[in-house]
């Protein structure tokens, strides 16, 4: 009888790796060709936004536990850049309420160390917290990772000393390009699919399908839960440095409500179960968000020159994009609760559901296997 193989996990991250980081940097290169800056900072930002889709993928999709909070770890990375990044003269002028005898004050480093540290901060704040969290379970997770979003904005909101309060800072120098954005995106992916098929990454997924049956096998629940949680946090703080050094002025509002359900969206449509549901959510919400705000802009200007078309429209449009993302999130919703991608990773979806004689073959060999 023919015997059957399967391929090594680190093969099969590398395929899907190799294949979604081709789609990436041939967006990029292209990009590049192009020489459109307006479209050269929409995928700046794609980029960025695949790293955090992926951070959250890390967590969410391998413990079926949605988290709210991680645009939270965001805030706190791409702040941290600040107090890392600048001088002791910029910071004079970008939170000048910082006292100069602070130690932070007169530390400043290289932006890869700074990026790196923001996300070490990230995941300092986030491995505090989910001693207690990951002990929670369903709506009281998501509940409670939506409470530390308000807590840290709130925070943000008030310490001025160190985030200059509700203003915006500016004063930021510019240090994220396109390149050390695929860079970052190409290296989140591959980390988060070393760790999906890790001995950690499956022993969580074992918990997200029948917690019991799990603890019962000796899978200690909390333990991966808080690693996985670690570990997204961390790519969330260091993608926020990443996202700071780029808009290069922000307050604490852009870390809130809108930022939450972006992020979200983009791992719901994509799908949550595979980081490349990540990927693939993150690439289309990001570019059709560029062309709806496009056609958004197009459609008020036809309307104000009454024309045609514009007579047709009655108000002015705003929010037109969020508005069409969120409805195309409850259509996946009810139409494919399982994402574009339906929990499977590019490059071995035919090796994760086995034909029927497979499945009759492997039946049979396991109940001979107990007749001996």
């Amino acid at each position: 009888m023919r015997s059957t193989s399967r391929r090594s996990p680190l093969v099969q991250v590398g395929v899907t790796a190799l294949i979604l980081s081709a789609v990436l940097i041939a967006i990029t290169v292209l990009t590049t060709f192009a020489g459109e800056r307006v479209f050269g900072r929409v995928v700046t930002v794609m980029l960025i936004s695949v790293v955090l889709t992926v951070a959250l993928q890390v967590f969410m999709g391998n413990s079926g536990l949605t988290s709210f909070g991680h645009v939270a770890f965001m805030a706190i990375g791409a702040y941290s850049s600040l107090w890392f990044t600048l001088t002791p003269d910029e910071k004079r002028v970008t939170l000048p309420d910082m006292p100069q005898e602070w130690l932070i004050y007169g530390f400043h480093t290289p932006f890869l160390p700074a990026v790196l540290l923001a996300g070490g901060v990230a995941a300092v704040v986030g491995g505090l917290l989910g001693v207690a969290l990951v002990r929670l379970r369903g709506a009281s997770f998501t509940i409670a990772t939506f409470a530390f979003l308000i807590i840290v904005h709130s925070v943000f909101l008030q310490w001025e000393p160190m985030t200059r309060g509700s203003r915006t800072v500016f004063g930021i120098p510019n240090l994220t390009d396109l390149w050390w954005a695929l860079g970052a995106a190409v290296t989140a992916i591959v980390v988060a699919l070393l760790f999906r098929e890790s001995s950690l990454g499956l022993r969580l997924r074992a918990a997200r399908d029948d917690e019991d049956a799990a603890a019962s096998l000796g899978v200690h629940i909390a333990w991966v839960r808080w690693v996985a949680w670690v570990l997204s946090v961390f790519i969330t703080g260091a993608a926020g440095a990443l996202w700071a050094h780029f808009i290069t002025t922000f307050s604490p509002s852009a870390f809130y409500i809108a930022q939450t359900f972006l992020i979200v969206a983009m791992l719901i449509i994509g799908g949550a179960g595979s980081v490349s549901g990540a990927v693939t959510g993150a690439v289309v919400v990001s570019l059709s968000s560029e062309a709806l705000r496009r056609l958004e802009g197009w459609l008020n200007t036809q309307r104000t020159d009454q024309t045609a078309v514009g007579q047709l429209i009655p108000i002015e449009l705003r929010g037109f994009a969020e508005i069409v993302i969120a409805i195309a999130m409850i259509l996946v919703l009810i139409l494919r609760p399982s994402g574009i991608m339906g929990g499977r990773e590019i490059g071995w979806s035919q090796l994760r559901r086995p034909s029927g004689a497979g499945r009759q073959f492997a039946a049979t060999t396991e109940a001979g296997t107990k007749g001996d």
